[in-house]
């Protein structure tokens, strides 16, 4: 999808939402027909235990959702993050779930299966509930990443407005591919935080145009953070994981590509920054456009 003023009103009328499904539809929607098949399910119980000691009802699925599959007729597995439940926070067990989920993705690769992974993150982040655990089960799920996306592509996708805030942004920022809509949003920090820190002047969090050229799915594609733009659509979204997934592992992902990053930060005056309509072209100016090397 390119990223354009004037919305196809065709293909959006005639399109299944995908914000609209939750995780483990999702996460089934994404595979090929048939081939879904949950691990560690909500039979399986497996709760977090720190939760009820706090007056907050668990979920037997900890609110993330395992699916292994084909996705193409390749291997894969979808890790689905449900918002519903404590707004996609990541806690002890869901973390662990998720990078468990990698880890064996690595595994089987190296043992000739090759299986790529799909993250489907909707997420404040760490779960407050369970703060330092959250924060260590997070580095798990990022080393998990790191581990995977050697061997097999490991695809991103945030579609809807809860966004992907938080230590998961870093994770996200690790995904060989990152798949966005334009309700999607990205950032570490959330705007409440940032609003709550650094007061109402620095960023206010009730300004949702100022969310969205800042955060939003075509400001983050437009500006290199993440990759690709599709329509809230079930069809669009698995085409663009399949062609993700189609390309393989990249010579050098974007976040190893240090210089580029540090020559986009020098090119902002922070005393004079650029609108955010305009940091686009500056990033541009300052590293031109050259291919990833795939």
């Amino acid at each position: 999808m390119t990223p354009s003023a004037t919305p196809d009103w065709t293909a959006l009328l005639a399109r299944t939402s995908f914000i609209e499904l939750d995780a483990r539809a999702r996460a089934t929607a994404v595979l090929d027909d048939g081939t879904a098949r949950e691990l560690c399910g909500p039979f399986d119980r497996i709760e977090s235990p720190w939760l009820e000691p706090q007056d907050v009802v668990p979920e037997s699925d900890d609110g993330v959702v395992v699916v292994k599959g084909r996705l193409d007729g390749r291997a894969a597995v979808v890790i689905a993050i449900e918002q519903a439940f404590q707004g996609g926070g990541i806690g002890e067990v869901s973390g662990v779930k998720i990078a468990t989920a990698l880890s064996l993705a690595a595994r089987d690769s190296r043992d000739g299966t090759p299986t790529a992974a799909v993250l489907l993150l909707e997420t404040g982040g760490v779960r407050l509930q369970e703060a330092n655990l959250g924060l260590a089960t997070v580095a798990e799920v990022c080393s998990a990443v790191l581990e995977l996306r050697a061997l097999q592509p490991v695809i991103g996708v945030i579609a809807g407005a809860l966004g992907c805030f938080g230590g998961m942004s870093i994770a996200a920022g690790l995904c060989t591919t990152l798949i966005m809509t334009r309700e999607g949003r990205l950032g570490l920090d959330g705007p409440q935080v940032i609003e709550s820190e650094a007061g109402v002047a620095e960023f206010d969090a009730s300004d949702h145009t100022l969310i969205w050229s800042i955060n939003g799915g075509t400001q983050r594609t437009g500006t290199g953070l993440a990759d690709v733009l599709v329509l809230d659509d079930v069809t669009a979204m698995r085409s663009a994981v399949i062609e993700a997934v189609g390309r393989g592992v990249p010579g050098e992902h974007r976040s190893a590509r240090i210089g580029e990053l540090r020559a986009r930060l020098e090119a902002v005056d922070p005393a004079a920054p650029p609108e955010p309509a305009g940091l686009a072209a500056v990033w541009a100016d300052a590293v031109p456009p050259k291919g990833d090397g795939r």
